[in-house]
């Protein structure tokens, strides 16, 4: 059955309302902070139903780039303040879960951004990194569960992804990990010994870290990666490159 051309309109009409936002956007005439024109205006502007600015304004909340609230003020409307951080995370996870991105892909690209990551930290000379160094304090805790110690482990590789100071990278690295992350939690249950896992990772954590300090980039990308592939190998997520 053909689909109704009512339908096929509103469909190109929430479209048209993207289009100005993000051609506005491109142009200057928009930027972090701003209030996006009202509903009504939008409507009349384009010549769109206030149903389809809705839609339009939903998917861009989704996307991180906007923000609403009701009522009157400074804070009522649509403003831009264009987070990509929450956008990506949900992207790459609805890829993930629908497997339209494999698990082992989105490892290899971790491997590829964190690599370059600390190895760029080595090289940037005296880094900071006292975010990095709480969580490694705070993963020493004890009677941490795997799924607790896995949010610090989280925390700790975000932690140096934003050190490096690259804010696309950070919001990759956000994303990617968020992708996965039910995935490692359920890999930990199939790791014989967590104790020993835990007290491994604390330990590769802490040389990474001080390798990172002591300014050596290309040890500093190797122990990422062998870091990660470790976990993940031991987990069951990928296969040993090794084998």
């Amino acid at each position: 059955m053909a689909e109704p051309t009512a339908a096929r309109e509103s469909q190109r009409a929430w479209r048209v309302v993207l289009e100005r936002i993000e051609r506005d956007l491109m142009e200057g005439r928009l930027g972090p902070g701003d209030r996006l024109p009202s509903e009504r205006d939008l409507s009349a502007d384009l010549g769109v139903g206030r149903s389809s600015v809705r839609e339009a304004l939903r998917v861009l909340e989704v996307m991180g780039l906007i923000r609403t609230a009701t009522g009157s003020g400074p804070q009522a409307g649509a403003i831009v303040i264009a987070t990509p951080a929450g956008g990506l995370q949900q992207l790459l996870r609805l890829q993930v879960a629908a497997q339209g991105f494999p698990v082992a892909d989105v490892v290899q690209t971790r491997l590829v951004l964190e690599g370059a990551v600390a190895a760029s930290l080595a090289t940037s000379g005296a880094p900071d990194l006292a975010d990095a160094h709480a969580l490694l304090d705070a993963m020493d805790g004890a009677g941490l569960s795997a799924p607790e110690f896995l949010a610090l482990d989280a925390q700790l590789h975000l932690a140096l992804a934003e050190a490096s100071g690259n804010s696309v990278i950070a919001a990759m690295m956000a994303g990617l990990r968020t992708a996965i992350e039910s995935y490692v939690r359920e890999g930990s249950a199939r790791i014989e010994d967590w104790a020993a896992m835990a007290e491994r990772l604390r330990a590769e954590h802490r040389v990474l870290v001080a390798t990172i300090e002591e300014g050596d980039a290309e040890r500093a990308r190797d122990l990422v990666v062998a870091h990660i592939t470790g976990y993940y190998v031991a987990a069951g997520l990928v296969p040993d490159p090794a084998v």
